[in-house]
Formats: structure tokens, sequence, C-alpha cells
């Protein structure tokens, strides 16, 4: 018996149908176990390697899978029953086959165990875009990318398709031999009245503006995956360019949210305060540390990684401008602490140990030379609150909260301690 891939669908008649799971229980004790009799035909009417969903079982019911490809068997640890396990694999069809735009299950998996990546491309619609790999599953895929003559997968079904092609033009070019020696003649073209049907284009403004959408969305996935496919270097290039025109078209000011999310679209957010340091910054870098904030901020809020990449681009700053601006650092470090762009601890990490990543190890040992005092004043400040936060409980094991009849609020009063009474000296009986 078959049922819809997508069982959220009930039309009996939609045409992607898999077999319905059945489930053989083997085994007693400690060796008891599942054995999925058909997993490779419901794999196949997903095209899915049969390991990725038995694996996707294994993930969810916490247990241990095992394979066995020549004989077809693919066992599951634990005793589980069929109707389970098909409500699993909704889940594994949702996440893994149906695609997000148009949820068809004519979709590809793409793997790159390089990049870590693993993207997902629909015949259906055109979608192309990536996968959430923050299931356990992904490591599996990751390791075990997808065998292209396992699933009917497109190249070779292309070059099968090909060679096919070149063998029928073979067999039909020859001169009678392997022929039937018969000639047919094309169909004659039947002349039928189809007004009553309109296969026309709809051509409103409406209809128009609605396919341009489409459209632009679809090159919109398309555009994502690729630039995600490239390298790191590259992709930092895109994001330099992107901010670059926004500051030649002289929109950057109101853009904060647009180079965010063009950061996050690359996969360069942590890198992002380095780019902008280099194109933002100059001799007049604590007026721009106050214009700018905004847009550091995106970047560096509870971003440690970031604020690292902002005190490298802070030292190539300093590299171009050495003369202006290297007396000024414990001032500048200060502006960019005021304006939380840094963190104590990152600052800390930073002033421990010389890094020659962004300018040269004589360079970068006199920039934390100079930022000594900053680091000193800030190290002092932090003791000077820890201790204040003690005083402070103290005080308020004095405070007495006071309510007076005649009065309209509470007052708080400090009580003194009182101080322990001297013991009166003891009472000699016979003086009496």
């Amino acid at each position: 018996m078959s049922v819809n891939v997508n069982r959220s669908v009930l039309d009996q008649f939609y045409r992607y149908k898999m077999p319905r799971l059945i489930a053989k229980v083997e085994g007693k004790g400690n060796g008891i176990k599942t054995v999925i009799v058909n997993m490779v035909d419901v794999a196949k009417a997903l095209n899915r390697p049969p390991t990725y969903p038995t694996k996707f079982f294994g993930c969810e019911l916490g247990a241990q899978t095992q394979f066995d490809s020549k004989n077809d068997r693919y066992i599951v640890n634990g005793s589980h029953e069929a109707n389970k396990l098909q409500d699993m694999l909704d889940g594994f069809v949702r996440k893994f086959v149906l695609c997000p735009e148009c949820d068809n299950p004519e979709t590809e998996l793409h793997v790159n165990p390089k990049k870590q990546t693993i993207g997902n491309s629909c015949k259906a619609c055109g979608y192309r875009g990536m996968l959430d790999t923050r299931h356990k599953l992904c490591t599996f895929i990751l390791k075990n990318p997808p065998d292209p003559t396992e699933g009917g997968s497109a190249p070779v079904k292309k070059e099968k398709e090909k060679k096919n092609r070149k063998k029928d033009k073979e067999n039909g070019s020859g001169s009678g031999e392997g022929g039937s020696g018969e000639n047919f003649d094309a169909p004659q073209v039947v002349d039928r009245d189809d007004d009553d049907e309109d296969w026309a284009e709809e051509t409103t403004e409406e209809a128009q503006r609605r396919r341009m959408e489409e459209i632009s969305n679809h090159a919109k996935n398309m555009t994502l995956s690729e630039d995600l496919e490239k390298p790191l270097e590259e992709r930092v290039n895109l994001f330099y360019n992107f901010v670059k025109h926004k500051k030649e078209t002289g929109t950057i000011d109101a853009a904060d949210k647009d180079i965010l999310v063009e950061a996050e679209r690359l996969d360069v957010k942590a890198m992002g305060p380095l780019i902008l340091s280099e194109l933002l910054f100059n001799e007049n870098i604590r007026d721009q540390i106050k214009k700018y904030k905004r847009h550091f901020l995106r970047f560096c809020h509870n971003n440690k990684k970031a604020q690292k990449y902002l005190l490298g681009g802070f030292e190539c700053v300093v590299k171009l401008h050495q003369v202006q601006l290297l007396a000024r650092v414990p001032i500048i470090l200060k502006e960019m602490y005021d304006s939380d762009l840094l963190e104590e601890d990152v600052i800390f990490a930073w002033a421990e140990k010389v890094s020659k990543k962004y300018v040269s190890k004589e360079l970068a040992k006199e920039i934390q030379t100079k930022a000594a005092p900053f680091v000193k004043w800030l190290k002092e400040a932090e003791e000077e609150s820890g201790g204040s936060e003690e005083e402070e409980v103290e005080d308020d094991e004095n405070v007495e909260v006071v309510y007076s009849s005649s009065a309209r609020e509470l007052k708080v009063e400090t009580v003194k301690p009182d101080k322990p009474e001297k013991e009166e000296d003891d009472i000699d009986i016979d003086a009496i």
C-alpha cells in the first residue's frame, strides 16, 4: 500500500507516492532490533540514499543504526512500531526532501564537504538554497555525500540519456540494417476551432509585476547559493565592494541594516568590523566612531570575534595614520569602550599578546605600549567596582524601612549597628 510523500496533502490523486514502511522486530533482550524491510523502495521514492532516513531514525530515537547495502538490510536498534517510524519519516521528508518554496519532493542535495554546506535545488520551481545544518543527520550527510549511482542523480541520468540518443541515432541512420524498412509518414495537421480556449499569457500590469517578482525571487536564491559557494576571499571582496558602493553613493549613513544583511548573506559577519574600519575610519577616527557607532554595534554587540576583528582594523588605521594616531591610541580605545564596541575581557586578551597579523610586530608592540595606561585604568576600575559592590551589600544590611502613620510615604533610615554592651563586672555577694 502506498501513501503520499507529503502526508499533509490529503488528495488521493497526489502524484508523489511512496510505499508504506514495513518494520520487522528481530531478536530478544539487549539484542532486539528493528529491520526496515522496504527501506530501499521508500528511499527510491524520495530520491535519497536509504542510509539517510535510517540514520535520521537513529538520531531521533537516540539509537544505533546498521547498514548492509549488499543484502538491503537497514536496522535500527531497539523495538519500534512501523506507525511510529512512519510518523518520524514525515519529519525527514519535511526537512530533507520537500522544497521550501513549492512543497514538491522533486529536490536534489548538493553536498560540499570542504565548505561543510548542503545545498538544495528543486526541479519543479527552480528553487536553490542551503539546508540548515544544525540537525545531527547533516554531519552524517557531509561525511557520506549521495553516491551519483544511487537515487538517480541528475548527472548520471543525463549521461545515460545522451548515450541512448546516440545509439538511437546510429540505429536509425543505418541503411536498412536492423530496421523494419517501413516508411512512416508524419501525421497530418488537424485544423480545429479552439476559440473557446485561451492559451495566451496574461498581459495586464498586475500579471507582469507578479511574474517579475517570481523571477527576481528565483534569481536571488540562485545568487545566494552561488555566492556562498565562493571562497572566503571572494566573499570578503564582494562585501567590501558593497560597502564601498554605499559610501560612494552617499547612502552609507542610513545603510547600517543593509550592510549587516549583506554580511550575513555572504557569511562574513564576524569580519565586518575589519572592512568597515578600513572604509570608514581615517585620522578623524574619534568623530567617526560616534558617527558610525550604530553600524559597528550591529556587528560587535555580544560578538567577541567581531570585536577582535575591530581591534585588528584599528591597528591597520593606526598604521596608515601613524603620525596623527599613535599618541592618541589610549583615547581612541576608551572611545570604543565607552561606545560599547569593545568588552573588557576582549581588550585584556588583546593586550596580553602581541600579534603581527595586521601590522608589523614592532608597530603592534608600540601600539600596545601606548595602550598600557588605558588597560591599567580599566583593570583598576574593574577592581574598584568589585570592592564598591561589597560595601553596598554591607550598607544594605544597615538600612531599615520605617513606616510612619502620619507620613504619606515610606522613609528609609540608616540604622547604626548596636555596639555590644560591656559586660558588667561580677558582683561579689559577700560585699553586699
